[in-house]
């Protein structure tokens, strides 16, 4: 993982510049001596935090980047493992996997997150608050993971205070190569994928299908529960396909479809004013994201510009067979948008991005409401380098909702290179913004006296942060640190009377974020990351709620044998203030906690490898969030086979 740093272990810090002319020296060594020269390998490149492919060095936003290597090593099967330990970054998910789950960036709350998926907007246009259930992605098809910190709204627009998840599924590259795994072990967990990918002349492609399926995950703790009520564990099974498809029409000229279909049921126990139920409620989600684009590259490449069409589905069901019903409640939520992004390459150094879009939300549920709202947006970026030391991207966004009217946001990210000893300096000063849902804004329940309130303005802050990144050693040694302060205003809270949504929150957060990265030989990494955070209600001068103050994440790789890969992940979460699960009771200080994850693969040549993991190595008993347990120790193994060039095949 690459976070807040100049240079990955193994990797060289080069600035785009140095890296064209050391590809340029490599192949004219190559012509010259008529034998391949050895490779050169490109620093980690960056594509959200300013929506072309930036080197990281030149980066002065603070971003973590989780390649499908790390992903693979670490064997982490679902979105929230693989966000576990990144710095300034929080996870909580009610009980085991299928378990709401939200991400909280920089004290910010956790639908200040945006989330996007090759490009799609995936928040929940149905859910209470806007924001994206963390729980349903499977990692089997992940290309990447860029998590950027600080608010992001001058390129991305509302939810963006906290931070944008960027995530991209693998492309098909090179010969036809498909792979399929089974995997087996504790809590009832049985998983299987299979995927093809490859490409030709004018066309790639890639298709996967993933199924994770648990049926015996023990998640309501014993002593809430009355006496002569049945404790029941969790039972989640996923079915996700995805494909990916891009074809070469002409010179210039390509277009593409990313889709992905995840359907999901969730067994787990609801609660009721004594507390958990007796009977596990039905939790069933269809979900739906796909893009199509155009890409055209016009003047050798100066001009070059993309029109996507997108569109997010979703479509909740909720059955508590505890109350006697015999039809479920249901959630549907759509949204579409076109979205157009041209980068004028100006001058060498100085490239220009224009970009426009609209996009159109919707929800319906049983209560009964439908609800309708739509935002269009331009926005301009100026991306610099000047002298190949230093670097800034300086953005604008203007941002026009149908209901609530406008929003200007900015952004400005520079960063400065010393090559000589090393050092980057760098930082950013932000604006961000959320709307309102569609639920906050249109969905009354006048049977409990509660309404919705259709004058909410937007959540809006301002934050900046500073830091320097230190290589001490190419390769082998850097270090870094940034701080961070983001101040939040016209928070969407409930009313003093209980009877509607007001703007009436304000909250601060600030903090700190470090790192050590060691390679001290080949084949071996080693990254530690301690974060420390202060999220505080303004007007109350109380924590925010499942903000720990202190995060502490150790993780190492080696490359044991050319054919044994191992892999351990250390984090600790210090103590944060909760509620308990019935939600009667707040500022509950929570316990920390600390977790260990081992891994291992083994590559028996010929395509076929075996892998196996434990999770909570130290079996610690522990809850996050308050009244909903965590799994205990788990082992879990099985077998991959790889079909095509490298395989059996």
């Amino acid at each position: 993982m690459s976070s807040c740093r100049s240079l990955l272990p193994g990797r060289r810090a080069l600035t785009h510049s140095v890296f064209l002319a050391a590809l340029s020296a490599n192949a004219t060594r190559a012509h010259a001596q008529d034998a391949p020269a050895p490779p050169v390998e490109l620093p980690p490149v960056v594509a959200g935090a300013t929506l072309i492919p930036t080197p990281q060095s030149e980066l002065g936003t603070s971003v973590t980047v989780i390649t499908a290597e790390e992903i693979a090593a670490k064997q982490q099967r679902l979105l929230p493992d693989a966000l576990l330990d990144v710095p300034g970054l929080n996870v909580v998910q009610t009980g085991g996997p299928g378990g709401l789950t939200s991400v909280f960036i920089r004290g910010a709350n956790a639908n200040q997150t945006k989330v996007l998926l090759d490009g799609i907007d995936v928040s929940d246009p149905s859910s209470p608050n806007g924001g994206f259930d963390f729980a349903h992605i499977l990692n089997f098809d992940l290309g990447g993971i860029e998590v950027l910190r600080g608010p992001q709204s001058g390129l991305y627009g509302s939810d963006a205070i906290g931070g944008v998840i960027n995530i991209t599924t693998e492309k098909g590259a090179g010969p036809m190569r498909a792979t399929a795994n089974v995997e087996g072990g504790s809590f009832g967990t049985f998983n299987q994928t299979a995927k093809v990918s490859g490409s030709a002349d004018w066309l790639s492609y890639f298709l996967g299908f993933g199924h994770y399926s648990t049926t015996d995950t023990p998640v309501t703790p014993p002593s809430l529960v009355p006496i002569g009520r049945a404790i029941n564990p969790n039972s989640y099974d996923n079915r996700t396909f995805s494909f990916r498809i891009s074809a070469q029409l002409a010179d210039g000229l390509d277009v593409g479809l990313t889709s992905r279909f995840i359907n999901t049921t969730l067994l787990s126990t609801s609660d009721d004013f004594l507390g958990p139920e007796n009977l596990r409620s039905d939790n069933g989600s269809d979900q739906s994201f796909s893009r199509a684009f155009v890409h055209n590259s016009l003047f050798d490449g100066r001009f070059d510009q993309t029109l996507g069409l997108a569109y997010t589905h979703y479509d909740r069901s909720y059955l508590d067979p505890n109350f006697f019903a015999s039809v479920p409640s249901f959630y549907e939520g759509s949204r579409i948008k076109v979205d157009y992004q041209g980068n004028l390459r100006l001058i060498e150094g100085e490239t220009l991005v224009l970009g426009a879009q609209r996009q159109v939300n919707r929800l319906v549920n049983s209560n009964p409401t439908y609800a309708v709202d739509g935002d269009t947006t331009g926005f301009v970026e100026l991306q610099s380098s000047i002298g190949g030391r230093l670097f800034n991207a300086a953005s604008v966004r203007y941002d026009v909702d149908d209901q609530f009217g406008s929003a200007t946001t900015f952004r400005v990210a520079p960063a400065f290179l010393i090559p000589e000893t090393g050092t980057k300096l760098k930082g950013s000063v932000g604006t961000g913004f959320k709307a309102p849902s569609l639920d906050q804004l249109y969905n009354n329940y006048p049977a409990y006296g509660f309404f919705a309130n259709p004058n909410l303005r937007p959540e809006t802050s301002i934050g900046f942060d500073a830091g320097f990144e230190q290589t001490l050693l190419p390769d082998r040694i850097s270090f870094g640190a940034t701080y961070f302060a983001n101040n939040i205003k016209n928070l969407i809270n409930i009313n003093n009377t209980f009877t509607s949504y007001a703007n009436i929150g304000q909250a601060r957060t600030s903090g700190l974020e470090s790192f050590l990265s060691l390679s001290p030989w080949n084949g071996f990494t080693f990254r530690a990351d301690y974060t420390y955070t202060v999220a505080k209600n303004e007007i109350t001068q109380i924590d925010l709620l499942r903000r720990p103050r202190d995060k502490l994440s150790l993780s190492a790789t080696l490359q044991a044998t050319p054919a044994l890969l191992l892999s351990a992940t250390f984090v600790y979460t210090g103590p944060w203030v909760d509620t308990n699960r019935a939600g009667t009771a707040t500022n509950i200080v929570a316990p920390g906690y600390t977790l260990l994850n081992l891994a291992a693969t083994y590559d028996f040549g010929h395509g076929i490898s075996g892998f196996a993991r434990v999770q909570n190595a130290l079996n610690v008993q522990y809850q996050n969030p308050l009244g909903f347990d965590q799994p205990g120790l788990g082992a879990f193994g099985g077998v991959k086979v790889a079909f095509g060039p490298e395989g059996f095949l």
